[in-house]
């Protein structure tokens, strides 16, 4: 019997870059846009799913296309919402095999949070947020917001990609631990990417103070302390430039001062929190080993001076396919 051939007209994908230049002044107009497109996307997420640790049930997740809330309750049925950035689609989907879509184009947030209210609508989806923007100060409400209204779709392409493998690189920095961990999720407040590690021991209560944000949220975020890293696209204040981040909290004494990996990471006493541009990864001959060797060498720093129970908490990094050895 012969083989199969695949159709005439499919022609295999070409190769795409993984770690592509963004430089943020490029595409900042976008960056602000989309920032507050996804927070339109995460407080629906927020308004119809219950309370889970540390506000972990309010993110959205990477995807082979773009980003998604997940299966979100609605009643007796289920409903999901997915940025393509592939197709440049947002696809509103229910489990009752309905669904609707909002184009992704240059449009101000005030047209883009109508758009997604009326397909909600259609879909018979009941929804009430806060429409005030969270963590931005300055902050407009999105009905009202005719300012941001980029979309360079390549842009948001490339922004996608690096999630896409930075999000490779934290999931298997993750299979390193047996402690609680956080999943590698996308924060629409913050707008960045990140996982957290946990010692198990409760921290002093966070002091708050975030733009539009309830100091019992940030306090219930930081109940326990953390070793937590993730990526940031840049945007405002001393970092107007893509970079990986790394905090402690609390941050155990001699923190600022350790010596991290690679050589082109660095102690912002501005942010309180080791820094690593993007560019130095992108530009490393191994860029995945770069940025683990980022994430490894913060967590130990913070985890050593803190003195964290890391023979209890830490195991081999996972192998695909292959059981954990106890």
């Amino acid at each position: 019997m012969p083989a199969t051939q695949p159709p005439s007209n499919l022609v295999p994908a070409a190769p795409v870059e993984r770690w592509p230049a963004l430089p943020y002044a490029a595409w900042k107009d976008t960056a602000a846009t989309l920032h507050l497109w996804t927070q339109v996307i995460g407080k629906i997420r927020l308004s119809k799913t219950p309370w889970l640790n540390h506000a972990w049930h309010v993110t959205l997740y990477v995807t082979a296309r773009g980003l998604t809330t997940g299966p979100i309750p609605d009643g007796d049925r289920s409903l999901q919402i997915d940025f393509d950035f592939i197709d440049h689609v947002l696809w509103l989907r229910s489990s009752d095999g309905h669904y609707r879509q909002v184009v992704l184009r240059p449009m101000p947030v005030a047209a883009f949070y109508a758009e997604t209210v009326a397909a909600l609508e259609q879909l018979g989806v009941a929804v009430a947020i806060d429409t005030m923007p969270c963590e931005i100060p300055f902050a407009v409400r999105f009905e009202r917001d005719a300012v941001h209204k980029a979309y360079d779709a390549e842009a948001v392409n490339r922004f996608w990609r690096i999630l896409l493998a930075t999000n490779d690189v934290m999931s298997r920095f993750r299979t390193g631990f047996l402690g609680k961990a956080s999943p590698v999720h996308f924060f629409w407040g913050s707008f960045d990417l990140a996982v957290t590690r946990f010692s198990g021991r409760k921290a002093p209560r966070h002091p708050g103070g975030i733009p539009h944000l309830s100091n019992d949220v940030a306090a219930e975020a930081y109940s326990h302390e953390v070793s937590s890293a993730g990526f940031w696209p840049g945007g405002g204040g001393p970092v107007d430039y893509p970079a990986f981040y790394s905090y402690a909290y609390p941050a155990p004494d001699g923190f600022a001062d350790a010596k991290v990996k690679p050589a082109e990471a660095f102690f912002s006493k501005i942010l309180g929190e080791f820094l690593l541009p993007y560019e130095a990864v992108r530009r490393a001959a191994d860029p995945d080993a770069a940025l683990m060797d980022f994430l490894q060498s913060t967590y130990e720093a913070a985890a050593d001076l803190a003195k964290w129970d890391r023979g209890a908490l830490e195991c081999g990094l996972g192998q695909a396919g292959r059981c954990r050895p106890v």
